[in-house]
């Protein structure tokens, strides 16, 4: 299938579907041309997946690689679990990974979804196990009626689905034989069934529109110094509340006002005794598949940096100028993760929060992660920071060298690195600076 955005071929991709005997086999490639930040890169994504005969996972193998960065994944279903192992930089990690439901694999979802059948009017969830985030979402699809639709310049008959993922509204449409012809989803990229040799060899590809851009929201107001606010006041509309996190620590949320303050630091802990933090802090102490805090070379790296310094804001305040001076600050198309950001010294915001949350974390800080907007030259774009725990919750942003972070950085999501979290809004939320 040729992929477009809006009009310009930025990318194709490749799947095959066969029936063994113990269910099917499914293999996928994806490459796609993406302009992020100014930046032109490529990226290439490849997925192995092993079904049961109901189309639900069995194993799986997952690629991406765009160019320094490559990361792997392979996993395999048993009974409540996924055993997984990740591979970056040249290290291997082992996890299992507790599931509620029987996972799918995106990729087979149409798959699944031609097998029963394409009644009109029928509805269907599948929970959808993620390996960019190791995560389990439900995904609902609604059979709607029979369109005809234009497909490399005929007319053809085709069944339209509706896909709702974390409240963004994707489409498909099915040809009479079964096959795929057709893909809409979000920021204007769309894929349309071709040859082989047409995807290969046909249009060039192009560059399309930069989509941190595109996704990204004009402010009302210009902005001139962030850094001397204290308190900023918007008024948020176009998103469902209960899909994010916006009330909470530095936030508060009155019907539909939000209300951001700097923290003061003052009443900051002279010490952390990591051995008895309140369980939330003991929990972003922990490592995790993309935070590597437990690895020598993250553990080495924070003893480098923090010396022998005790105090917690002081060593926070050394592992965020070290991030911000040491990680060039280029766009990076791949799964965030600490190890490979130190290894390759190159990242976006994504990759300065990941490392950020490692050596933190290795330094005896308990760290989450937040995503959301930032305010930068006019418009708000997608970022990702860090909440430090100093005896009480303090945001910071190594992209940027700033603790605390700020005003502008309005959370939608805490916890961890699933950017994904944001899928809801984008392209719906609208905001009006009013203070």
């Amino acid at each position: 299938m040729n992929i477009f955005q809006k009009d310009k071929k930025i990318g194709f991709s490749h799947k095959t579907f066969t029936k063994n005997k113990k269910g099917y086999l499914l293999q996928e490639n994806v490459f796609m041309r993406i302009n992020t930040l100014g930046m032109v890169q490529d990226i290439n994504l490849k997925t192995h997946g092993v079904l049961n005969d109901n189309f639900t996972l069995s194993s799986f193998d997952f690629k991406i690689s765009s160019g320094r960065f490559n990361f792997s994944a392979t996993g395999s279903v048993s009974g409540d679990m996924i055993n997984i192992e990740t591979r970056s930089s040249g290290a291997s990690r082992t996890f299992d990974i507790k599931i509620k439901k029987k996972p799918y694999i995106a990729a087979g979802i149409l798959d699944a979804i031609r097998a029963t059948g394409l009644k009109a009017g029928e509805k269907y969830t599948f929970d959808v196990f993620d390996p960019t985030t190791m995560s389990q979402e439900p995904v609902m699809v609604s059979v709607l009626d029979i369109e005809n639709i234009n497909i490399q310049g005929s007319m053809k008959a085709a069944t339209k689905l509706l896909m709702n993922f974390k409240g963004t509204t994707q489409f498909a449409w099915i040809g009479e034989d079964g096959e795929v012809l057709k893909e809409k989803g979000l920021l204007g990229i769309n894929l349309e069934k071709t040859s082989r040799k047409d995807a290969l060899y046909g249009l060039p590809l192009e560059t399309g529109e930069d989509l941190t851009k595109v996704a990204s929201i004009a402010s009302n107001v210009v902005i001139k110094d962030a850094a001397v606010l204290q308190t900023l006041k918007l008024e948020i509309g176009g998103i469902k509340y209960s899909d994010v996190n916006l009330h909470g620590e530095r936030q508060i949320l009155t019907d539909n006002i939000l209300t951001i303050d700097k923290e003061s630091l003052s009443g900051l802990a002279p010490v952390l005794d990591v051995d008895n933090l309140e369980t939330l802090e003991k929990i972003f102490m922990q490592p995790g598949p993309f935070i590597q805090s437990d690895h020598p070379k993250i553990k080495t790296q924070a003893k480098k940096i923090i010396q022998n310094e005790i105090v917690p804001f002081k060593k926070a305040k050394k592992l965020i100028n070290w991030v911000y001076n040491n990680i060039e600050k280029r766009p990076v198309l791949s799964v965030p993760d600490a190890l490979s950001t130190l290894e390759n010294r190159i990242g976006d915001c994504n990759e300065h929060a990941v490392l950020l949350a490692a050596l933190a974390r290795a330094s005896g800080i308990p760290t989450r992660i937040e995503t959301g907007l930032a305010y930068i030259n006019g418009r708000f774009y997608y970022h990702a920071w860090n909440l430090l725990y100093l005896g009480k919750w303090i945001t910071a942003d190594s992209a940027f060298g700033q603790i605390p972070a700020d005003v502008t950085r309005i959370r939608f999501t805490t916890g961890s690195l699933q950017q994904l979290d944001l899928m809801s809004i984008i392209g719906r939320i609208k905001l009006k600076v009013i203070e």
